[in-house]
């Protein structure tokens, strides 16, 4: 890209076309000839003068020219819009991966506010909000016919402070408020864990830290399970990330690649086009890779899924994603003030384009929906229902061909596949991605 375009980002925080009423025509000259450029301009101006002489109420001027300038971008398409100075500062501390508010990431569908993904450890995770939530009202004030900025900024307000958001969920059948407390917002980008000599890579958001998030989960994880021989195989679980920086997107997917194309952006003219290939380097070391992603998998993260897939690098697994395969760049103004302009579209390493379609998983895997009456405890008619085995029978043989260590080890591996069985409750996708993993350990015999 040209020089002067400054950092793409890739988030999905959107803003959408402003919409006006008009109860008479303006005065305009019938024309047969297209306006040119200067005529439009010196229309604009007259615009602005009746509106500023004659309209009912006084009107802030700065108001009105940042109105129209945002109402221009937004109509090009759903992420371009217009940054005020504040707006502005606070892009900047999301990207850096602190922030204020109630960690929801939002975009905007048939006017009304709709919840591309809550933010692990936030807020609204606690609360309950989900991906494809629909946010219709804030504190009782209905945000239809609003702008996505006007909406979030009847969101934001003073830490500690309560909001009341009212949701509209699938399969509601009436909407319903949810009270949160705003907080100030800090994103570990990602979380590394271990399970079953599985590494787990739970990665929020692409940030400046992404990548030495990566980096760093990854040694500590190997270091914990004993070595990489110890280890089985990784799971990127890349679900409800909503994006972020095209940089960080790129070192990800490299994290994993050893050769070949990453992702290519493309723009209005030939020379702005752009590839990113990976170079050698495999964080880590050919082990099998899962990826998990669903509807609230967007951009950045449809980058690093369709790199990884493509190349037959991790198997994908879950529900499609986002589908957001655009670009923005910022461009700061006068003033302190930017804007977020589309400037082109990404194609993943096989030459698809995700805009609108997402990335369909190797392996669909829906999460069941939490059952609300389950405890976890055992009633007396689960207990009925349980199967019984031939050593729950009183007065049984015992098995005596099985030494003391031989009969540890059956005992540990029950306790394994019990701990797999209740995983599947919790978290069923990520019970299947690491059974996949401990599939191809079996398969390729380094179990």
């Amino acid at each position: 890209m040209k020089k002067y375009l400054y950092s793409a980002l890739l988030g999905t925080v959107a803003g959408i076309a402003l919409t006006t009423q008009v109860a008479a025509p303006l005065v305009a000259q019938e024309n047969t000839k297209p306006a040119s450029v200067y005529e439009q301009l010196d229309l604009f101006g007259d615009i602005f003068e009746r509106i500023r002489a004659q309209y009912v109420e006084e009107v802030d001027e700065r108001e009105l020219i940042e109105a129209a300038i945002n109402g221009m971008l937004t109509s090009l398409d759903p992420h371009s819009s217009y940054l005020p100075p504040e707006d502005y500062s606070d892009m900047r501390e999301s990207t850096r991966g602190e922030f204020g508010g109630l960690g929801i990431e939002v975009t905007q569908q048939d006017g009304f506010v709709k919840v591309v993904s809550p933010i692990d450890g936030t807020p609204a995770a606690e609360a309950g909000i989900q991906a494809g939530d629909f946010i219709t009202h804030v504190n009782g004030e209905s945000l239809l016919g609003l702008t996505l900025d006007q909406a979030v900024d009847m969101m934001r307000g003073p830490v500690g402070s309560e909001i009341t958001i009212t949701i509209a969920r699938e399969g509601s059948d009436e909407p319903f408020d949810v009270t949160i407390t705003r907080e100030t917002i800090k994103i570990a980008a990602v979380k590394p864990r271990t399970e079953e000599s599985t590494v787990i890579l739970r990665v929020t958001t692409f940030s400046e830290q992404t990548y030495a998030g990566i980096e760093e989960g990854i040694k500590k994880s190997i270091e914990e399970l004993g070595g990489i021989d110890k280890v089985r195989g990784f799971v990127i679980d890349l679900r409800n990330n909503p994006g972020g920086l095209l940089t960080q997107a790129v070192a990800v997917s490299d994290a994993f690649l050893d050769k070949g194309e990453i992702v290519s952006t493309r723009g209005r003219n030939p020379e702005d086009s752009e590839r990113f290939n990976a170079e050698p380097g495999d964080l880590a070391q050919g082990k099998p890779i899962v990826v998990l992603i669903n509807g609230g998998s967007a951009s950045a993260s449809e980058i690093v899924t369709g790199a990884l897939q493509d190349h037959h690098r991790a198997i994908v697994v879950g529900t499609k994603s986002f589908g957001k395969g655009s670009v923005q760049t910022i461009v700061p103004l006068k003033g302190d003030a930017a804007m977020r302009l589309t400037t082109a579209r990404y194609y993943t390493p096989s030459g698809r384009s995700i805009q609108a379609l997402g990335i369909s998983p190797d392996i669909v895997v829906e999460q069941p929906k939490a059952d609300p009456a389950a405890t976890g405890e055992e009633t007396p008619e689960s207990a009925a229902k349980r199967t019984r085995s031939e050593a729950d029978l009183r007065g049984a043989l015992s098995n005596d061909s099985m030494s003391e260590d031989e009969k540890k080890v059956f005992e540990e591996e029950q306790k394994a596949a019990e701990e797999a069985a209740k995983r599947r409750l919790d978290d069923y996708q990520m019970a299947y991605a690491i059974d996949i993993i401990k599939g191809l350990a079996v398969s390729q015999g380094t179990e």
